[in-house]
């Protein structure tokens, strides 16, 4: 079997105005690390992961680059890119930013800069997912019953069985997700997540069972639950 590489994108150039803080969610503390820092460790810390490209909005680099890469001491780091208007462009510019160094058939992991929980589990079954499907999506079996809602009532009651959250990693070969990617933009489609753009060339895309504790760190709710979390998964950590 040829090698391939397996190379973490981290899209991390949201404003987090629902957090509510002064600065942006991503460098927000979690347990004495910024977010953002903590996402990025589980790669950097992966024997699986090669490589890592990270995308945050383009006047924050230099900060990002002092208080998160060199703070913490990343060495995976391939390259800090400028993101976008939407996480989809900011996506598509880290797609763009490696195309020169990857091959068509290389492992590309798609992770949220605030899911900082995920196991190392999860990215083994993505990667070995990815080489055999279109795509790998990670995703979680919904708890509560979900309402389809029109003009405010009731329109449908979709069985819960057939319903899956999205999280990250959303995984796919190099070609695969940038040709989707490519497609989205010359057409001005714009997806909710990685998986539909593939979904919409054709792709099918597989499910691998996600952590109810790989949450996206989105209100201070959420900052709370992740420190819970992560009190009882690993020891705090500094940098």
């Amino acid at each position: 079997m040829t090698a391939f590489k397996s190379i973490a994108l981290i899209p991390a150039a949201g404003m987090g105005k629902r957090m509510g803080a002064s600065i942006n969610k991503q460098y927000l503390q979690l347990n004495g690390m910024p977010i953002v820092a903590r996402t990025i460790s589980l790669f950097e810390q992966s024997p699986l992961i090669d490589a890592i490209y990270l995308v945050v909005p383009a006047e924050e680099i230099p900060y990002c680059r002092k208080h998160v890469v060199e703070a913490c001491g990343f060495k995976k780091i391939a390259a800090i890119v400028p993101g976008g208007r939407e996480r989809q462009n900011s996506v598509f510019n880290g797609l763009n930013a490696m195309r020169k160094h990857v091959s068509d058939d290389d492992i590309i992991l798609i992770h949220d800069g605030v899911r900082p929980l995920i196991t190392e589990r999860v990215l083994l079954e993505s990667i070995s997912s990815a080489r055999l499907h279109d795509g790998a999506l990670v995703a979680v079996p919904v708890k509560d019953t979900i309402k389809t809602v029109q003009n405010g009532f009731v329109s449908n009651t979709p069985p819960r069985e057939s319903l899956w959250q999205a999280q990250t990693p959303q995984t796919f070969r190099f070609a695969k997700i940038f040709q989707a990617h490519q497609s989205a933009a010359t057409d001005g489609f714009i997806g909710t997540d990685d998986a539909s753009l593939v979904e919409r060339s054709g792709g099918k895309v597989y499910i691998v069972q996600g952590d109810y504790r790989n949450i996206k760190i989105t209100t201070p709710e959420d900052l709370i639950l992740a420190e819970a979390f992560l009190a009882v998964m690993e020891k705090p950590a500094q940098c």
